[in-house]
C-alpha cells in the first residue's frame, strides 16, 4: 500500500477567491488520487508566525546539548515546522506574488525552517541541504507580474531558498498576470496540474 505524506503550505492573505489556494488544493486532490493512503498536514501561515529575533538566533547557534529551557522553548515552533518538512513526501506551497515577491509570512516560514545543522550545514565545499528526496509543487499567482520576467523576484527566490535546504525537485505552477489575461492563465495552470500529475494518478513515478 502506498502511503503519501503531503504538506500543504498556504501563504495567501485571502481565503475566498484565492487562486493559489484553489490551485494548491487541486494539486493535493490529484496527489491523493495517486496514493492508496495519504496523510495531509496543512500549515496556514496567515494564522501567525513569529519573526526571528536575538533570542531565536542565539538559541539556534547554541549546541543542542547546551540549550537551556528558555532556548528550547524559543525554538519549539521552528522545530515543529522543520518536523513537518522532514515527515512530508510531497510539499505543496501556495504563494501569491505581493509587490514583486513572496508574502512576508512565507519569508518568515523560510527563515524559521532554514536551520543550520538541522536543515542545512556548511562544509569545506560550501553549504549542503539536509532535507532531501521530496517533491515540491509551488502554485504562484500574480495580478500582473509574469513568472520569469525581470519583475519576478518570487520564483527565483523560492527555488534558491528551497534548494538551499535540499529541496531541489521544484515544479512551478504558473498562474501569473491574471489581471491582464483574465481567467486564461488560471485555466492554463489547471491544465498544467492535470498534465504534471497524470503519471502520479496512473501510479507511475514522475520523472521531472
Amino acid at each position: 500500500m502506498t502511503q503519501q505524506n503531503i504538506l500543504l503550505v498556504n501563504s495567501s492573505g485571502r481565503f475566498e477567491g484565492s487562486v493559489t489556494r484553489q490551485l494548491s488544493q487541486l494539486i493535493v486532490e490529484q496527489l491523493k488520487v495517486g496514493a492508496d493512503n495519504s496523510n495531509l498536514v496543512t500549515r496556514e501561515l496567515t494564522e501567525g508566525l513569529p519573526f526571528i529575533n536575538e533570542e531565536w538566533i542565539g538559541a539556534t547557534f547554541t549546541p543542542v546539548e547546551n540549550r537551556n529551557q528558555a532556548q528550547k522553548h524559543v525554538l519549539e515552533f521552528s522545530d515543529e515546522l522543520v518536523n513537518e518538512l522532514q515527515l512530508a513526501d510531497t510539499i505543496v506551497i501556495a504563494s501569491p506574488i505581493y509587490n514583486f515577491s513572496i508574502p512576508a509570512v512565507l519569508k518568515a516560514w523560510i527563515d524559521l525552517t532554514a536551520r543550520a545543522q538541522l536543515t542545512f550545514k556548511y562544509t569545506e565545499n560550501g553549504p549542503i541541504g539536509l532535507i532531501e528526496n521530496k517533491k515540491i509543487y509551488v502554485a504562484i499567482a500574480s495580478g500582473g507580474v509574469p513568472i520569469g520576467s525581470a519583475m519576478d523576484f518570487a520564483s527565483p527566490y523560492l527555488k534558491q531558498a528551497l534548494g538551499f535546504i535540499g529541496l531541489t525537485d521544484v515544479t512551478i505552477v504558473d498562474a501569473s498576470s491574471i489581471n491582464l489575461a483574465g481567467d486564461k492563465n488560471e485555466k492554463v495552470a489547471k491544465a498544467q496540474i492535470a498534465e504534471l500529475l497524470e503519471p502520479v494518478k496512473s501510479g507511475e513515478q514522475e520523472s521531472n
